[in-house]
């Protein structure tokens, strides 16, 4: 655990991509949103970390004899630890994205893991993806779980404009573009789904811990 800022603490389990960790970030950030202190702001989980932001004199007044407010949500992210029952973590939601594969980049993809076009996308849809972290854009879920056959580097020089539904290939990573925006991942396919929409209740489709399954269509 260490401050990264004088307002959030960051509690860090390696710098790795493993399901297994995950798993326990997704559920100390349930336990963070579900039995929150006084002053707390917000959890963002990512690949192997949750960060905590907070508010520091209102922690600082709701335990007044404790050195620091970072010393305080310390020693409740230590208790939070303690009491986690990873065996209650839930079933997570299922969600399937209906893709055209028909990307610019699809061509280059086979080319460069030596496949044919056609065994790309099959390989690419017949897998199950993890839903990491959510970042870069709002919605943009970072999905792991990838078949290392299909793995291709970003663009060296990405794009200034990638349409939103646009969905991409980076490294061993597969993602969605929830939103127009510059971007450098290889892009194989689209969907109309919208991934983002900032005036619902829960504006971003998929959150971290979900499973993603894309769905060929013509």
């Amino acid at each position: 655990m260490f401050p990264l800022s004088d307002s959030s603490i960051t509690i860090d389990f390696g710098a790795v991509i493993d399901v297994g960790i995950n798993m326990l970030v997704s559920k100390l950030f349930d336990y963070c949103k579900n039995r929150p202190f006084k002053g707390f702001i917000e959890a963002v989980p990512a690949y192997a970390s949750l960060t905590i932001f907070y508010d520091v004199i209102e922690v600082r007044n709701a335990c007044i004899f404790a050195n620091t407010s970072y010393a305080i949500v310390e020693n409740y992210l230590t208790i939070a630890l303690d009491n986690l029952n990873l065996s209650e973590i839930k079933e997570p939601e299922l969600i399937e994205i209906p893709v055209l594969y028909d990307g610019e980049d699809l061509a280059f993809v086979a080319e460069y893991n030596q496949l044919s076009i056609k065994d790309v996308i099959q390989i690419h849809a017949q897998s199950t993806y993890r839903v990491y972290m959510i970042g870069f854009l709002p919605g943009f879920a970072y999905l792991g779980g990838m078949d290392e056959r299909i793995a291709t580097p970003r663009k060296s020089n990405p794009r200034t404009k990638v349409p939103a539904g646009s969905v991409g290939i980076a490294g061993k990573q597969t993602g969605i573009y929830p939103l127009e925006s510059p971007g450098g991942w290889q892009l194989i396919g689209k969907t109309s789904l919208s991934l983002f929409d900032r005036e619902s209740a829960s504006p971003s489709l998929l959150k971290a811990g979900d499973l993603v399954r894309f769905i060929k269509i013509e």
